[in-house]
């Protein structure tokens, strides 16, 4: 199993631990900090999903006037893992 332990750039959540099978299926995510409810969604919507599949459905949302955002941070967290 891999994992990452991601600190997040430009939003309210501080960090994000991701933990992913052999097969690259997302088995848990957990943001620390954040908006809870929303990040506790994010997290339950991504968990058995492909790696690939979350970043391209993540990349690029955008939270109110910030460039970024905490599903668009876990699609950066997706993707250092995967260069690993």
């Amino acid at each position: 199993m891999a994992e990452i332990i991601y600190t997040t750039k430009g939003t309210c959540s501080r960090q994000i631990e991701v933990k992913v099978d052999e097969n690259n299926i997302i088995k848990s995510v957990t943001f620390v900090g954040g908006c809870s409810g929303n990040t506790q969604g994010v997290s339950a919507l991504v968990v058995g999903m492909s790696v690939d599949e979350a970043i391209s459905r993540l990349e690029g949302i955008k939270c109110g006037p910030r460039s970024t955002s905490c599903p668009d941070q876990l699609a950066k967290a997706l993707i250092q893992l995967k260069n690993q």
